[in-house]
Protein backbone atom coordinates (compact mmCIF):
# COMPACT_ATOMS: atom_id res chain seq x y z
CA UNK A 1 0.00 0.00 0.00
CA UNK A 2 2.83 2.40 0.93
CA UNK A 3 4.64 1.74 -2.35
CA UNK A 4 1.57 2.84 -4.31
CA UNK A 5 1.32 6.07 -2.34
CA UNK A 6 5.00 6.81 -2.91
CA UNK A 7 5.14 5.93 -6.58
CA UNK A 8 2.01 7.76 -7.67
CA UNK A 9 3.35 11.29 -7.02
CA UNK A 10 6.56 10.31 -8.81
CA UNK A 11 4.51 9.26 -11.82
CA UNK A 12 2.61 12.57 -11.84
CA UNK A 13 5.91 14.38 -11.34
CA UNK A 14 6.92 13.31 -14.88
CA UNK A 15 4.63 16.07 -16.14
CA UNK A 16 6.94 18.75 -14.76
CA UNK A 17 8.59 18.72 -18.19
CA UNK A 18 5.34 19.28 -20.09
CA UNK A 19 6.04 22.48 -22.07
CA UNK A 20 3.41 25.21 -22.30
CA UNK A 21 4.32 25.48 -25.98
CA UNK A 22 2.64 22.13 -26.61
CA UNK A 23 -0.61 24.10 -26.85
CA UNK A 24 0.82 25.00 -30.25
CA UNK A 25 -0.42 21.56 -31.31
CA UNK A 26 -3.97 22.64 -30.46
CA UNK A 27 -3.45 25.78 -32.53
CA UNK A 28 -2.25 23.72 -35.49
CA UNK A 29 -5.06 21.17 -35.26
CA UNK A 30 -7.73 23.86 -34.83
CA UNK A 31 -6.31 25.85 -37.72
CA UNK A 32 -6.31 22.74 -39.90
CA UNK A 33 -9.94 22.05 -38.99
CA UNK A 34 -10.85 25.62 -39.97
CA UNK A 35 -8.94 25.24 -43.24
CA UNK A 36 -10.83 22.06 -44.13
CA UNK A 37 -14.11 23.80 -43.29
CA UNK A 38 -13.19 26.52 -45.80
CA UNK A 39 -12.24 23.80 -48.29
CA UNK A 40 -15.69 22.28 -47.78
CA UNK A 41 -17.31 25.63 -48.59
CA UNK A 42 -15.08 26.47 -51.56
CA UNK A 43 -14.22 23.08 -53.10
CA UNK A 44 -16.94 20.82 -51.68
CA UNK A 45 -14.52 18.76 -49.58
CA UNK A 46 -16.19 16.28 -47.21
CA UNK A 47 -17.45 18.05 -44.08
CA UNK A 48 -16.50 15.12 -41.84
CA UNK A 49 -12.79 15.85 -42.31
CA UNK A 50 -13.08 19.28 -40.67
CA UNK A 51 -15.34 17.89 -37.97
CA UNK A 52 -13.01 14.98 -37.21
CA UNK A 53 -9.94 17.22 -36.94
CA UNK A 54 -11.95 19.57 -34.74
CA UNK A 55 -12.75 16.73 -32.33
CA UNK A 56 -9.05 15.82 -32.17
CA UNK A 57 -8.18 19.48 -31.47
CA UNK A 58 -10.67 19.67 -28.60
CA UNK A 59 -9.39 16.36 -27.17
CA UNK A 60 -5.80 17.62 -27.40
CA UNK A 61 -6.76 20.85 -25.63
CA UNK A 62 -8.47 18.98 -22.78
CA UNK A 63 -5.59 16.49 -22.40
CA UNK A 64 -2.84 19.12 -22.41
CA UNK A 65 -4.83 21.38 -20.07
CA UNK A 66 -5.23 18.54 -17.57
CA UNK A 67 -1.55 17.66 -17.87
CA UNK A 68 -0.46 21.25 -17.34
CA UNK A 69 -2.84 21.60 -14.39
CA UNK A 70 -1.07 18.64 -12.81
CA UNK A 71 2.26 20.33 -13.51
CA UNK A 72 1.00 23.51 -11.85
CA UNK A 73 -0.12 21.55 -8.80
CA UNK A 74 2.97 19.34 -8.46
CA UNK A 75 5.73 21.61 -9.78
CA UNK A 76 4.64 25.26 -9.40
CA UNK A 77 8.26 26.43 -9.41
CA UNK A 78 8.74 24.93 -12.87
CA UNK A 79 5.68 26.80 -14.14
CA UNK A 80 6.90 30.03 -12.56
CA UNK A 81 10.35 29.62 -14.12
CA UNK A 82 8.79 28.88 -17.50
CA UNK A 83 6.60 32.00 -17.31
CA UNK A 84 9.52 34.26 -16.43
CA UNK A 85 11.87 32.71 -18.99
CA UNK A 86 12.83 35.35 -21.60
CA UNK A 87 11.98 32.99 -24.48
CA UNK A 88 9.56 30.35 -23.18
CA UNK A 89 7.43 32.95 -21.38
CA UNK A 90 5.98 34.14 -24.68
CA UNK A 91 4.67 30.64 -25.36
CA UNK A 92 1.99 31.01 -22.68
CA UNK A 93 0.23 32.83 -25.49
CA UNK A 94 -0.31 29.46 -27.20
CA UNK A 95 -2.81 28.51 -24.47
CA UNK A 96 -4.72 31.75 -24.94
CA UNK A 97 -4.66 31.50 -28.74
CA UNK A 98 -6.09 27.99 -28.46
CA UNK A 99 -8.97 29.40 -26.40
CA UNK A 100 -9.53 32.06 -29.07
CA UNK A 101 -9.54 29.62 -31.99
CA UNK A 102 -11.60 26.77 -30.54
CA UNK A 103 -14.85 28.83 -30.57
CA UNK A 104 -14.74 28.76 -34.37
CA UNK A 105 -15.21 24.99 -34.40
CA UNK A 106 -17.47 24.91 -31.32
CA UNK A 107 -19.91 27.65 -32.42
CA UNK A 108 -21.94 25.46 -34.84
CA UNK A 109 -22.60 23.05 -31.97
CA UNK A 110 -22.89 25.38 -28.95
CA UNK A 111 -22.75 29.09 -29.65
CA UNK A 112 -23.11 30.04 -25.96
CA UNK A 113 -20.00 28.04 -25.00
CA UNK A 114 -18.17 29.52 -27.98
CA UNK A 115 -19.04 33.05 -26.84
CA UNK A 116 -17.88 32.35 -23.28
CA UNK A 117 -14.59 30.85 -24.44
CA UNK A 118 -13.97 33.72 -26.83
CA UNK A 119 -14.68 36.32 -24.15
CA UNK A 120 -12.24 34.62 -21.77
CA UNK A 121 -9.63 34.35 -24.50
CA UNK A 122 -10.05 37.95 -25.67
CA UNK A 123 -9.72 39.42 -22.17
CA UNK A 124 -6.77 37.28 -21.12
CA UNK A 125 -4.99 37.64 -24.47
CA UNK A 126 -5.14 41.42 -24.33
CA UNK A 127 -3.90 41.36 -20.75
CA UNK A 128 -1.08 38.98 -21.70
CA UNK A 129 -0.13 41.06 -24.72
CA UNK A 130 0.02 44.18 -22.56
CA UNK A 131 2.13 42.33 -19.98
CA UNK A 132 4.65 41.02 -22.51
CA UNK A 133 5.06 44.35 -24.32
CA UNK A 134 5.49 46.07 -20.96
CA UNK A 135 8.12 43.49 -19.97
CA UNK A 136 10.08 44.04 -23.18
CA UNK A 137 9.97 47.82 -22.82
CA UNK A 138 10.76 47.86 -19.08
CA UNK A 139 13.76 45.51 -18.90
CA UNK A 140 16.90 45.35 -20.96
CA UNK A 141 16.72 42.38 -23.32
CA UNK A 142 19.52 40.26 -24.75
CA UNK A 143 19.86 39.95 -28.49
CA UNK A 144 20.23 36.18 -28.19
CA UNK A 145 16.72 35.98 -26.77
CA UNK A 146 15.17 37.57 -29.88
CA UNK A 147 13.70 34.40 -31.34
CA UNK A 148 10.51 33.83 -33.37
CA UNK A 149 8.64 32.82 -30.21
CA UNK A 150 8.57 36.50 -29.23
CA UNK A 151 5.97 37.04 -31.95
CA UNK A 152 3.46 34.66 -30.32
CA UNK A 153 1.81 37.27 -28.02
CA UNK A 154 1.29 39.57 -31.01
CA UNK A 155 -0.11 36.70 -33.07
CA UNK A 156 -2.50 36.16 -30.18
CA UNK A 157 -3.77 39.72 -30.49
CA UNK A 158 -4.25 39.23 -34.22
CA UNK A 159 -6.25 36.07 -33.49
CA UNK A 160 -8.80 37.88 -31.31
CA UNK A 161 -11.09 38.98 -34.20
CA UNK A 162 -11.09 35.67 -36.11
CA UNK A 163 -13.91 33.94 -34.24
CA UNK A 164 -16.22 36.97 -34.07
CA UNK A 165 -18.14 36.21 -37.30
CA UNK A 166 -18.95 32.73 -35.95
CA UNK A 167 -20.44 34.02 -32.68
CA UNK A 168 -23.59 35.64 -34.08
CA UNK A 169 -23.31 38.61 -31.71
CA UNK A 170 -26.20 41.09 -31.46
CA UNK A 171 -25.65 44.33 -33.39
CA UNK A 172 -25.30 46.46 -30.25
CA UNK A 173 -22.61 44.20 -28.80
CA UNK A 174 -20.85 43.76 -32.14
CA UNK A 175 -20.35 47.53 -32.44
CA UNK A 176 -18.23 47.49 -29.27
CA UNK A 177 -16.49 44.24 -30.16
CA UNK A 178 -15.53 45.68 -33.55
CA UNK A 179 -13.58 48.43 -31.81
CA UNK A 180 -11.63 45.74 -29.96
CA UNK A 181 -11.03 43.96 -33.27
CA UNK A 182 -9.56 47.14 -34.77
CA UNK A 183 -7.40 47.71 -31.68
CA UNK A 184 -5.95 44.20 -31.72
CA UNK A 185 -5.36 44.33 -35.46
CA UNK A 186 -3.49 47.63 -35.09
CA UNK A 187 -1.41 46.60 -32.06
CA UNK A 188 -0.61 43.15 -33.47
CA UNK A 189 0.61 44.45 -36.83
CA UNK A 190 2.36 47.53 -35.43
CA UNK A 191 4.48 45.66 -32.89
CA UNK A 192 5.07 42.67 -35.17
CA UNK A 193 7.08 44.85 -37.57
CA UNK A 194 9.90 45.88 -35.16
CA UNK A 195 10.00 42.39 -33.64
CA UNK A 196 10.29 40.81 -37.08
CA UNK A 197 13.12 43.26 -37.84
CA UNK A 198 14.99 42.42 -34.61
CA UNK A 199 14.65 38.68 -35.18
CA UNK A 200 15.73 39.03 -38.80
CA UNK A 201 18.76 41.07 -37.68
CA UNK A 202 19.64 38.41 -35.11
CA UNK A 203 19.49 35.71 -37.79
CA UNK A 204 21.75 37.80 -40.03
CA UNK A 205 24.49 38.70 -37.58
CA UNK A 206 24.39 36.26 -34.66
CA UNK A 207 24.90 32.53 -34.33
CA UNK A 208 22.15 30.46 -36.00
CA UNK A 209 19.40 28.95 -33.92
CA UNK A 210 20.04 25.44 -32.54
CA UNK A 211 18.89 22.68 -34.88
CA UNK A 212 15.98 21.71 -32.62
CA UNK A 213 14.67 25.31 -32.74
CA UNK A 214 14.94 25.76 -36.50
CA UNK A 215 11.26 24.80 -36.74
CA UNK A 216 10.30 27.96 -34.82
CA UNK A 217 11.44 30.06 -37.78
CA UNK A 218 8.15 29.28 -39.50
CA UNK A 219 6.42 31.42 -36.87
CA UNK A 220 7.68 34.41 -38.86
CA UNK A 221 5.03 33.61 -41.47
CA UNK A 222 2.14 34.01 -39.05
CA UNK A 223 1.94 37.82 -38.62
CA UNK A 224 1.32 38.09 -42.36
CA UNK A 225 -0.95 35.06 -42.90
CA UNK A 226 -3.05 35.72 -39.79
CA UNK A 227 -2.77 39.44 -40.40
CA UNK A 228 -4.41 38.90 -43.79
CA UNK A 229 -7.26 36.86 -42.32
CA UNK A 230 -7.78 39.29 -39.44
CA UNK A 231 -7.72 42.31 -41.73
CA UNK A 232 -10.33 40.83 -44.06
CA UNK A 233 -12.54 39.75 -41.14
CA UNK A 234 -12.29 43.17 -39.51
CA UNK A 235 -12.75 45.31 -42.63
CA UNK A 236 -14.86 42.96 -44.72
CA UNK A 237 -12.65 43.71 -47.75
CA UNK A 238 -9.84 42.00 -49.63
CA UNK A 239 -8.21 45.22 -50.81
CA UNK A 240 -4.67 45.91 -51.97
CA UNK A 241 -3.28 45.95 -48.42
CA UNK A 242 -4.87 42.59 -47.64
CA UNK A 243 -3.49 41.14 -50.86
CA UNK A 244 -0.04 42.50 -49.98
CA UNK A 245 -0.15 40.76 -46.59
CA UNK A 246 -1.15 37.47 -48.19
CA UNK A 247 1.50 37.59 -50.93
CA UNK A 248 4.14 38.58 -48.37
CA UNK A 249 3.18 35.55 -46.28
CA UNK A 250 3.72 33.35 -49.33
CA UNK A 251 7.16 34.86 -49.93
CA UNK A 252 8.28 34.39 -46.31
CA UNK A 253 6.89 30.84 -46.33
CA UNK A 254 8.79 30.01 -49.53
CA UNK A 255 12.04 31.28 -47.98
CA UNK A 256 11.61 29.41 -44.70
CA UNK A 257 10.44 26.11 -46.16
CA UNK A 258 13.83 25.91 -47.82
CA UNK A 259 15.51 26.42 -44.45
CA UNK A 260 13.48 23.63 -42.90
CA UNK A 261 13.82 20.95 -45.54
CA UNK A 262 16.66 19.25 -43.62
CA UNK A 263 14.87 19.38 -40.26
CA UNK A 264 14.00 15.69 -40.24
CA UNK A 265 17.65 14.73 -40.69
CA UNK A 266 19.43 17.29 -38.53
CA UNK A 267 18.19 16.21 -35.11
CA UNK A 268 15.79 13.89 -33.24
CA UNK A 269 12.11 14.80 -33.08
CA UNK A 270 11.17 17.38 -30.45
CA UNK A 271 7.84 18.80 -29.35
CA UNK A 272 9.15 22.18 -30.50
CA UNK A 273 8.57 20.96 -34.05
CA UNK A 274 4.85 21.61 -33.48
CA UNK A 275 5.70 25.28 -34.00
CA UNK A 276 5.47 24.63 -37.76
CA UNK A 277 1.85 23.45 -37.51
CA UNK A 278 -0.03 26.70 -37.00
CA UNK A 279 2.03 28.67 -39.53
CA UNK A 280 1.21 26.07 -42.19
CA UNK A 281 -2.45 25.92 -41.13
CA UNK A 282 -2.77 29.72 -41.06
CA UNK A 283 -1.13 29.93 -44.51
CA UNK A 284 -3.67 27.45 -45.90
CA UNK A 285 -6.53 29.38 -44.27
CA UNK A 286 -5.28 32.62 -45.83
CA UNK A 287 -4.90 30.89 -49.21
CA UNK A 288 -8.46 29.57 -49.05
CA UNK A 289 -9.84 32.98 -48.08
CA UNK A 290 -7.84 34.52 -50.93
CA UNK A 291 -9.07 31.92 -53.42
CA UNK A 292 -12.65 32.67 -52.38
CA UNK A 293 -12.15 36.42 -52.87
CA UNK A 294 -9.92 36.29 -55.97
CA UNK A 295 -11.29 33.56 -58.21
CA UNK A 296 -8.83 31.82 -60.49
CA UNK A 297 -7.12 28.47 -61.11
CA UNK A 298 -3.77 29.62 -59.72
CA UNK A 299 -5.27 30.79 -56.44
CA UNK A 300 -7.25 27.53 -56.16
CA UNK A 301 -4.23 25.37 -56.92
CA UNK A 302 -2.10 27.19 -54.37
CA UNK A 303 -4.80 26.85 -51.72
CA UNK A 304 -5.06 23.11 -52.35
CA UNK A 305 -1.28 22.69 -52.26
CA UNK A 306 -0.94 24.52 -48.94
CA UNK A 307 -3.86 22.59 -47.46
CA UNK A 308 -2.29 19.29 -48.51
CA UNK A 309 1.10 20.33 -47.08
CA UNK A 310 -0.41 21.41 -43.77
CA UNK A 311 -2.45 18.21 -43.51
CA UNK A 312 0.49 15.89 -44.17
CA UNK A 313 2.85 17.71 -41.81
CA UNK A 314 0.36 18.01 -38.95
CA UNK A 315 -0.70 14.37 -39.32
CA UNK A 316 2.95 13.34 -39.13
CA UNK A 317 3.55 15.49 -36.05
CA UNK A 318 0.47 14.02 -34.34
CA UNK A 319 1.45 10.42 -35.02
CA UNK A 320 5.06 10.96 -33.89
CA UNK A 321 3.97 12.78 -30.73
CA UNK A 322 1.48 10.10 -29.74
CA UNK A 323 4.11 7.41 -30.32
CA UNK A 324 6.58 9.28 -28.13
CA UNK A 325 4.10 9.83 -25.32
CA UNK A 326 3.05 6.19 -25.35
CA UNK A 327 6.72 5.24 -25.05
CA UNK A 328 7.15 7.56 -22.04
CA UNK A 329 9.49 9.92 -23.90
CA UNK A 330 7.99 13.20 -22.63
CA UNK A 331 11.20 14.36 -20.95
CA UNK A 332 13.29 13.53 -24.01
CA UNK A 333 10.89 15.17 -26.45
CA UNK A 334 10.68 18.31 -24.31
CA UNK A 335 14.43 18.74 -23.90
Amino acid sequence: MNSVVIESPARWRQLDKLPIGLFGSVMGLTGLSIAWRLAHAHFGAPAWIADGIGVVAIAAFVAISLGYAVKLATAPDAVRDEFHHPIAGSLFGTLLISILLLPIIIAPVNVFLARVLWAIGAITMNAFGWLMISRWMSDRQQAAHATPTWIVPLVGLLDVPLAVPSLGLPTVIYASVHQLMVLDLAVGLFFAIPLFTMIFSRLLFDAPLPDALQATLLILVVPFSVGFSTYTVTTGATDIFAQALYLLSLFVLAVLLGRLRHLGRCCPFKLAWWSVSFPLASASIAALHYAEAISGPIADALALALLALATVVIAGLLVRTLMGLLRGELRTLSA
